[in-house]
């Protein structure tokens, strides 16, 4: 684990269920962070499944800010990785020594990732964060040095969204720890003073994510079902 990043945290305390994979995410993951730089976490955890028969429903969602921490409940999780979304999927994609928790059912999921992928859905999602980005980067006063450096966040996260969505378009894999981050921190220190110039990016990588390239049309959802199926086996344990 680099030197920079704390010691791992418990993302099992106080977790409404078994936490199956929990990891690094965020800036430490992609090589953006600095000295002061928070360190955010993701990670699924499975609910009791008897907890799941009745009128209510457990709460999908786990969010703590000491430490900067986001647990989803497998089911959650599967779904918003089925739709391509960006922050969800890291979780499967992360270098080895970014997980702090990896169960024998996380490590089923991390193997089935690829199943979770559809051009149509990383065109859709990756491209929505980048244009979201830009569109903050449009409506942020640079003046004050705080929002010359939020911008700049912005726009770095935009350069990496774009990027990644090309590579998973064309290669099928989902680099997180990126190559050259010195070079994308570069870009986005020149998109923040310029934001308009993002366009010419963003209109690049829609027309490559227009081209043909290795991913489905559609997500294999039989390796998601079937994995919840044995999370939810493995975590009943009927009334005594």
């Amino acid at each position: 684990m680099p030197a920079s990043t704390p010691p791992p945290v418990s993302p099992g305390a106080g977790a409404p269920g078994t936490v199956l994979l929990a990891g690094i995410v965020g800036s430490t993951a992609y090589g953006f962070a600095h000295a002061g730089s928070d360190v955010d976490r993701l990670g699924l955890f499975a609910t009791p499944t008897e907890e799941l028969h009745g009128l209510d429903r457990p709460a999908e969602s786990y969010v703590t800010t000491a430490p900067d921490l986001t647990l989803h409940e497998a089911a959650k999780w599967c779904r918003l990785a089925l739709n391509c979304n960006p922050t969800a999927s890291e979780l499967v994609w992360l270098p080895d020594d970014l997980y702090e928790t990896r169960t024998p059912l996380g490590a089923e999921l991390v193997a089935i990732r690829s199943t979770f992928l559809s051009a149509p859905a990383v065109r859709r999602a990756y491209l929505g964060y980048a244009d979201q980005q830009f569109r903050k980067l449009l409506t942020r006063d640079t003046a004050e040095p705080a929002a010359r450096r939020r911008a700049a966040k912005h726009a770095r996260h935009l350069v990496r969204l774009t990027e990644q969505a090309v590579r998973l378009h064309e290669t099928g894999r989902h680099l997180i720890r990126l190559p050259d981050p010195e070079r994308v921190r570069e870009l986005g220190e020149r998109i923040a003073d310029r934001p308009d110039s993002a366009e010419l990016l963003l209109a690049a990588a829609a027309e490559r994510l227009s081209r043909p390239g290795v991913l489905p049309d559609a997500p294999d959802r039989r390796p998601a079902e079937a994995w919840l199926r044995r999370v939810r086996a493995a975590h009943y344990r009927p009334p005594a």
